[in-house]
């Protein structure tokens, strides 16, 4: 699916994704691609292994090649970080460098609060064989970890700005954590759970289940319970009772009634 601008709040400051010597015109192409998901259109390309411009990247970006038109190409890991305030590290592993590390979740609030003060944020993310270096590193001013396998702690470069990348929209978008779709209803109101619950009351009364005597009361109370703790539609309800009156239609039918 291919997605427009006028879909995006683009208006508001997006950090730099900075992809530091990439090796695969695909993957490239696959950040590019992860970017425009979530409304993050500002990538800069440091000394690509196979030249500028690849078109397996903009095969591979499909609707978002725009990102790669635009983005910004540099010699340096410093050029490409020259106008950043703040400057994030993606690794899979922890290095002996003193920095602070964080999730990408917690990264990216962090990021929001920065440029929400005016200030620039570039996210590094390294080449696909083994990452950012030591020397790339030291330009962070903080590290972003995925807790991932150890035992298999290679992540694809797309997948890694993919991460990141829902985690900056997550933090600057009002998204609702869960919805249900209702498929033509809506939910069932107090009175009719009550009147579904007189039915099976009633229904299984008759058919001896609240035995022994001595409780009958808890298991009424129980059944009651059960019914308010359950999220039910208007439609359930109705099949709900469709399902006791043809069992108690079968019951009778082969009873002879």
């Amino acid at each position: 699916m291919s997605l427009s601008s006028e879909e995006f709040d683009l208006s508001g400051p997006t950090p730099a994704f900075i992809l530091v010597r990439p090796q695969m015109g695909e993957n490239i192409g696959g950040a590019a691609r992860a970017m425009w998901n979530f409304g993050l259109d500002r990538m800069r390309i440091v000394d690509p292994r196979d030249g500028w411009p690849n078109q397996k990247a903009v095969a591979m970006a499909s609707g978002a090649g725009r990102l790669l038109d635009e983005a910004g190409m540099f010699d340096t890991v410093p050029d490409a970080l020259a106008d950043c305030d703040y400057v994030f590290a993606t690794t899979a592993r922890m290095r002996d460098i003193t920095k602070p590390v964080m999730s990408p979740e917690r990264a990216m609030e962090h990021a929001r609060a920065i440029m929400a003060n005016g200030g620039k944020v570039g996210v590094m993310f390294g080449p696909e064989r083994a990452g950012l270096e030591n020397d790339d590193v030291v330009h962070a001013n903080a590290l972003i970890t995925v807790p991932i396998n150890p035992e298999f702690p290679s992540l694809n470069l797309a997948q890694c700005v993919l991460l990141t990348a829902y985690e900056w929209r997550r933090q600057t978008a009002d998204i609702v954590p869960e919805v249900v779709e209702m498929a033509g209803t809506e939910w069932a109101g107090h009175v009719e759970m009550e009147k579904l619950g007189d039915h099976y009351e009633d229904t299984l009364d008759q058919a001896g289940f609240f035995y022994p005597e001595a409780k009958a009361t808890s298991m009424k109370l129980n059944l009651r319970n059960l019914w308010s703790r359950m999220p039910m539609t208007k439609m359930d309800v109705q099949m709900m009772h469709g399902m006791m009156r043809q069992m108690k239609r079968w019951k009778e039918r082969g009873s002879g009634h």
